[in-house]
């Protein structure tokens, strides 16, 4: 046995977006025992795998044109309007569980949008939340996830600057402040969540003590490499996870003292159950 000493940090796991989502999810499987979910409710396939089982089933854009009269969860990273109206014209019960940070969010750009501003979004490519927020703009707004994907010479010289909200606060500061440098005026809007950066400052403190880090999370998850990269930062001797079954003995010496932590996609059953595994080490 190698005697591991192992705490679960408890400000990690989902965050209320993802809380509220599978609750509602939960109690419409519990009455009716099945339910439409369009995309990955949480980018965890864990939990995912753990909702299908009880009768959630993960449809596609392409599925929603074709369904017609049935009920559809909207997940915590929202739609854009074009779902809310293929809904309508299919007779589709949408049941909105979209994160009350990202649908105010997605007001601000709506509003951005109409006073004719140029758009810019700091986000993942392909990202559902950021599809979404495309979605307010006409597809017209310009997505990048690094900034060195931006040509500056065809840029307009006033630009408003939005963010996905799970991205790093001090990436986007960084990069206002480089193009404030390069000579563009920009209106920096600051709209991370703040559960999310709160973490990251958490996590920061959290892994400085203990020897070895196991960070669990979804691969598909932005926060999770986000904050995974954060930890690493802080604590050379941590390792991503996606499940128990990752866990190797050669991590660890005897008598290490472990943090478990993650992203906030991932459930805490799941965090226990890395737990779990490493104490039977």
């Amino acid at each position: 046995m190698l005697n591991l000493a192992v705490t679960i940090d408890q400000e990690s796991g989902f965050c209320f977006g993802v809380v509220y989502a599978i609750e509602m999810a939960e109690e419409i499987l519990a009455e009716k025992g099945y339910l439409y979910c369009l995309g990955d409710i949480v980018h965890n396939d864990e939990e995912v795998d753990r909702l299908k089982a009880k009768g959630l089933k993960i449809i596609s854009q392409e599925d929603l044109i074709n369904l017609k009269d049935e009920t559809v969860l909207i997940r915590a990273h929202g739609e854009p309007p074009a779902t809310y109206q293929t809904a309508l014209a299919n007779n589709i019960t949408l049941i909105d569980a979209s994160c009350p940070v990202v649908l105010k969010l997605q007001n601000r750009v709506k509003n951005s949008f109409d006073d004719e501003e140029q758009i810019y979004i700091y986000g993942k490519h392909g990202h559902a939340e950021v599809i979404a927020l495309q979605g307010q703009t006409n597809n017209e707004a310009v997505v990048f996830q690094d900034i060195k994907e931006l040509d500056f010479a065809s840029m307009p010289k006033k630009i408003t600057l939005y963010s996905q909200t799970t991205k790093s606060t001090d990436k986007f500061y960084a990069i206002k402040n480089e193009l404030i440098a390069k000579g563009f005026e920009v209106r920096a809007n600051d709209t991370i969540c703040r559960q999310v950066s709160n973490r990251d400052e958490e996590l920061r403190k959290f892994v400085t003590n203990y020897d070895r880090i196991i960070f669990v999370s979804g691969r598909k998850s932005s926060n999770g490499k986000i904050l995974y990269d954060v930890c690493r930062q802080h604590n050379v001797n941590t390792y991503f996870v996606s499940a128990s079954s990752e866990i190797d003995p050669t991590m660890f010496h005897a008598n290490d003292t472990v943090g478990i932590c993650g992203a906030t996609s991932t459930p805490m059953w799941l965090m226990e159950e890395v737990k779990n595994k490493l104490q039977s080490l």
